[in-house]
């Protein structure tokens, strides 16, 4: 599978639980933290639901 850089861009102030749960998860938690993963189907369903809080960039 592909390698993957995910980063935080906004808070999770504010945010539903299941998404402050998700982006601690995925090893992030402070914004412009980012994290280098294997892009499979369960971290695309993570980024799914917090696609409004990273950006994913191809490696």
């Amino acid at each position: 599978m592909a390698q993957v850089t995910i980063t935080q861009i906004k808070s999770i102030i504010d945010r539903p639980k299941n998404q402050k749960l998700t982006i601690k998860a995925l090893g992030l938690g402070k914004i412009n933290k980012s994290v280098t993963v294997e892009y499979t189907p369960q971290i695309a369903g993570m980024v799914n639901k917090v696609h409004n809080l990273v950006v994913v960039k191809d490696i």
